[in-house]
């Protein structure tokens, strides 16, 4: 059996499923290191224009694996201290995987994202779940930290500082209504319909150019760790030129508006 399995509702669109819902998708090593690996494939398929990241069953990801959690041939012949190093390289790569593809990334989001499943979803671009969906930064809970996996990172600048503090420090569930409200999901759906939400959206961005998605993440991506305004402006202006001098989208866009269709990219 698959513990992630990849379908193509569109010659276009990937939809990456984590498939181990008995354990609700927990972030096992046997489960996490396939994962990066078929997202590294998919980052590379020029095909591929929009990923939709999601979970088998009623759970998106319920964090660490607390019945088993894996074991990789990486491990073989260290002790433990160094396991567990490598042990957390494999998470980290998961979520830098995620931030550095060349697609953007929708995390359908069907249940609960407890522990690093809330940062799995952080990692996306874009946030879309089911009523039922929740969010927990468990960590804390458990007697050690919340701050993992980029959380302590993304969860500030996605909802701010007073609000990632409080469901940090206090280790509470945040709701699928809560977290629309407060920044983290740009929409909350019925359970039954939240993949045809995430197709419907991804749809949209495909009705744009391709370097110009591809490109709008990159400038997305890196402003978060931008050092200036002036230095961002810069990045971005290169980028736009790079853009429009090395196609013809514009002069389409143009076109395709005045002969009222829709615009025929070329990138």
């Amino acid at each position: 059996m698959a513990f992630v399995e990849i379908t193509r509702p569109k010659p276009d669109l990937a939809v990456v499923t984590l498939n181990r819902p008995d354990r609700m998708n927990a972030m096992a090593f046997d489960v996490m290191q396939p994962l990066k690996e078929e997202l590294e494939k998919i980052s590379f398929d020029s095909e591929i224009r929009v990923v939709i990241l999601t979970g088998e069953g009623t759970a998106f990801c319920a964090g660490a694996d607390l019945q088993d959690p894996g074991y990789l041939p990486v491990f073989d012949g260290h002790t433990m201290p160094t396991i567990a190093r490598r042990a957390l390289r494999v998470l980290d790569d998961v979520i830098t995987t995620i931030r550095d593809m060349t697609q953007p990334v929708i995390a359908a989001i069907n249940g609960p994202a407890i522990g690093g499943g809330f940062c799995l979803a952080m990692a996306a671009d874009i946030r879309i779940a089911s009523q039922s969906a929740y969010f927990r930064a468990a960590g804390i809970n458990n007697g050690l930290t919340s701050a993992e996996l980029g959380l302590s990172f993304l969860l500030p600048r996605a909802v701010g500082i007073t609000r990632s503090n409080e469901i940090m420090l206090t280790g509470r569930d945040v709701n699928a209504e809560e977290a629309e409200r407060i920044g983290i999901l740009s929409k909350v759906t019925a359970n039954d319909s939240l993949m045809d939400e995430c197709i419907a959206t991804a749809d949209m961005i495909l009705r744009h150019s391709h370097l110009g998605v591809e490109m709008s993440k990159k400038m997305l991506t890196s402003s978060i760790d931008a050092g200036s305004l002036h230095g961002h402006m810069h990045h971005e202006g290169i980028s736009q030129l790079f853009v429009r001098m090395t196609t013809e989208n514009f002069q389409e866009a143009i076109k395709a508006r005045k002969e009222k269709r829709l615009p025929d990219f070329k990138d």
